[in-house]
């Protein structure tokens, strides 16, 4: 039985990677902005991106510790739906932009043991959602996108007053085990259904968005 899961496919690069996530049935497509990561689109990329996005399909801007003058910036170049901040943004950081900007605001919140999961009910105070994610590793240069996955046990069970999507090392071969163990509605990919780092592949996003529709038998 379906349990309607919500795909969420990021770091988009191309019209040709819009159309693959919209024939997924995406719910979201994401848009990096930063630098460091082969992903990373201008504003002037996005913003004609964006403009290959059906109504209904939420815009996500990636932003990692960005200060108002680039926000500032980037929302007025790209017609954006929802902030995603994915650095060291505190609770009061937040808060902030929610009130500057009026967008919803997802928080990514890096996991790698039970010790980081306070960090999770702290956020969901303030942010409209949470990206858990895998923490990166010490010295990464980036702070999501590696391909890493988490010990889903962790979250195994747990509920939220805020609406939650999981991240981190998700693939078509493993995200309906993900779905089955942790229970969430919502899943992100990036690397996941790539052929190369930023390089998107159109089948292996085809394939994630069905497994993540059918979550994998205990």
């Amino acid at each position: 039985m379906s349990m309607n899961v919500h795909v969420k496919v990021c770091g988009l690069r191309s019209a040709a990677d819009i159309a693959a996530a919209v024939a997924a049935n995406a719910r979201y497509v994401g848009f990096v902005f930063f630098k460091k990561s082969p992903r990373n689109v201008s504003f002037d990329e996005a913003a004609a991106l964006a403009l290959e996005v059906p109504g209904g399909i939420c815009k996500v801007a990636l932003t990692v510790d960005a200060d108002d003058a680039f926000l500032d910036a980037l929302l007025a170049a790209v017609p954006i739906d929802m902030l995603q901040l994915h650095g060291h943004e505190t609770p009061e950081r937040v808060r902030e932009v929610k009130a500057r900007y009026g967008l919803p605001v997802m928080k990514a919140v890096g996991v790698a043991d039970a010790d980081d999961l306070a960090q999770l009910d702290a956020y969901m105070q303030v942010a409209d959602q949470i990206l858990v994610d895998a923490k990166p590793p010490k010295g990464a240069d980036l702070p999501g996108g590696n391909g890493l996955a988490f010990d889903w046990r962790l979250i195994a069970g747990r509920s939220w007053s805020k609406p939650w999507m999981l991240a981190g090392g998700l693939t078509p071969a493993n995200v309906a085990e993900a779905v089955r163990m942790t229970g969430a509605r919502q899943v992100d990919v990036s690397s996941g259904v790539e052929s190369a780092p930023g390089i998107k592949d159109a089948e292996l996003i085809a394939g994630f968005g069905q497994a993540a529709q059918k979550p994998a038998k205990a």
